[in-house]
């Protein structure tokens, strides 16, 4: 059932466009003066993941011949359609998509529509405790061991240039209709004489019936709401600072800017995340008087702050913390020259070398020759932000009872940050919605083939039942290392630098972990992972490890040890 309407369409969107089907399509108007209409599927949100669940559709012959498609967004899509952003500068809302993300929207055609030379592939991941520096180390090399062959882990990528990329591919989907700059009003449900189907209230006095209604609308999804389906979750004491850095590039006895940094402060982790050979991402979670006060210096500050979280000890960087507050809530802010004379003698009295990389001293020019040995240790050094990038947003966690509606709410479905939200320190957040997307996309596919409604409860079922535990378990797993490494105190610092340094040696669990995070490209069957099967024993040694640390270490410790035992029972 189509679509129609008189709204003019535009270029490069296929918007309103009529395609006669007359056994397929219905419009019939209320005594109220309201037009309704019908569509299979009607998708809210034009954000990622629901560009990315029209675009799996819309790629299908068979969904395009036997039923239509309608995505609802209530912004204008057409400004990130023609986004041409200037060369070298960088959108500071970044994500990365693992080879998983990236397979199926190569097999969706999508990711023609991308460009790619302003994404970076990430081949290396070094992550560090703040306290006792305790690292482990993730290289796409590991895969290459374990008969996984590939050549990134995963890749960076603007979300405008995502968004730009889908919004092309259904451009050339004349049977995907996509109205913009229309915002839902109300959803209710129609009468039982018509099936009692969602019924989608527009601002435009229209209407919209739905065989299907997806809600891909965010955090406060009016989808949910309608359906009626609860969440849980809460607000951490926490905000994302992010921006994008301009550095020097790698020199020429250096690895090229392609490994990805992480270093877990007890204030929150941050992490800089390549983009080109001179700019990276920068996605700084701490607390939020914190964000606000940082935000609030001038630029160099947080260029200056930016190079001393991965290289200063905690001690001093709570110094520097509290310097900051100090003079915010006077009113004013620390100068740079302030801030990096402070650096500077700190960074003589903790004796670091000054030839060391871990020297920030030389910021403002280009080391030539040859790098210190510990060069790679640590990322690049920050020379500037770029103009206006630096902001932020608060961080939650979020998880919808059940991915699909019952009862009056039936006929529904949730994907990406309308069924959860995750803390964005494992960077997962969109991959698990794209995830759900594909899975969804194969649910509906899998019904037409079959002659079922798509809709119903029995087509949808399969969808969440792949897909909650698999979210559930990871978004566990997040919440948990988030918890873990909040704390200073020393027995639970001493329990999970035992835990990291021992993984660290376990190169077949870390490419297991890899595997499972979606840097395999294969689709892997949701019966059990081979990567998991090699690994079982390895992480059973590790979770054991933890377990005695815990006997010191007390109640965290019992905890790491169990979550470790409940992740290595995870299948990919």
């Amino acid at each position: 059932m189509a679509v129609t309407s008189t709204r003019a369409g535009r270029a490069g969107l296929n918007l309103f466009k009529y395609s006669p089907h007359p056994s397929k399509t219905r419009a019939y108007s209320t005594g109220l003066n309201t037009e309704i209409l019908e569509s299979d599927v009607v998708i809210v949100g034009g954000g990622p993941a629901g560009l990315a669940l029209a675009s799996a559709l819309g790629s299908s012959s068979h969904v395009r011949k036997n039923i239509r498609v309608t995505l609802i967004e209530g912004g204008d899509l057409s400004k990130i359609e023609a986004w041409q952003p200037t060369p070298n500068m960088f959108s500071n809302r970044v994500v990365s998509l693992t080879n998983a993300s990236q397979r199926f929207l190569r097999d969706t055609g999508a990711w023609n529509y991308i460009e790619t030379s302003r994404t970076c592939g990430v081949e290396q991941l070094q992550v560090w405790d703040g306290i006792s520096d305790a690292r482990i180390e993730f290289s796409a090399a590991e895969l290459v061991q374990q008969q996984a062959s590939v050549p990134e882990m995963s890749r960076l990528i603007e979300n405008f240039n995502l968004q730009r990329g889908l919004l092309r591919h259904l451009g050339s989907i004349p049977e995907v209709r996509i109205l913009q700059r229309t915002k839902v009003v109300a959803i209710d449900q129609d009468s039982e004489a018509r099936g009692g189907w969602p019924l989608i209230h527009l601002d435009n006095s229209q209407s919209i019936r739905a065989r299907l209604l997806v809600g891909a609308d965010g955090f406060n999804s009016p989808v949910r709401s309608f359906a009626k389906i609860p969440s849980f979750g809460w607000a951490y004491d926490a905000q994302a600072i992010v921006a994008t850095m301009n550095h020097h590039p790698r020199g020429a006895y250096e690895s090229p800017n392609t490994t990805a940094y992480q270093r877990f402060l007890p204030t929150g982790p941050i992490a800089f995340l390549p983009l080109s050979p001179t700019t990276s991402s920068l996605v700084w979670s701490t607390k939020p008087f914190l964000a606000a006060a940082l935000l609030a210096c001038h630029s160099d500050v947080l260029v200056n702050m930016v190079n001393a979280a991965f290289r200063l000890p905690d001690v001093s960087m709570k110094y520097l913390h509290q310097l900051i507050l100090d003079r915010h809530s006077s009113g004013s802010s620390v100068t740079p020259e302030e801030i990096q004379e402070e650096i500077n003698w700190r960074e003589q009295a903790h004796g670091i070398d000054p030839h060391s990389a871990y020297i920030s001293a030389v910021v403002k020019t280009d080391r030539v020759g040859i790098p210190p040995a510990d060069s790679e240790a640590v990322p690049p050094l920050v020379t500037d932000i770029q103009a206006k990038s630096a902001a932020s947003f608060p961080l939650r966690f979020s998880h919808a009872e059940s991915y699909i509606g019952e009862g009056p709410g039936a006929r529904t479905a949730l994907v990406g940050d309308a069924a959860h939200t995750v803390h964005p320190l494992a960077g997962q957040g969109l991959n698990l919605g794209l995830y759900d997307v594909e899975c969804l996309a194969r649910c509906i596919k899998d019904s037409l083939l079959t002659g079922g409604d798509i809709g119903s409860y029995t087509a949808l079922l399969p969808y969440t039942q792949e897909r909650y535990l698999a979210n559930h378990t990871l978004m566990s797993a997040f919440d948990k290392l988030h918890k873990i490494y909040s704390t200073d105190s020393q027995p639970i610092v001493w329990a999970r630098s035992v835990g990291v340094e021992v993984l660290n040696e376990l190169d077949s669990v870390k490419a297991a972990i890899m595997m499972t995070a979606g840097a395999k490209t294969t689709r892997s069957s949701s019966s059990g992972s081979t990567a998991w099967n090699i690994a079982g024993s390895a992480v059973e040694t590790m979770a054991s490890t933890v377990h005695t640390a815990g006997a010191i270490g007390g109640a965290i410790g019992n905890a790491l040890g169990s979550a470790l035992k409940n992740f290595s029972r995870r299948t990919s």
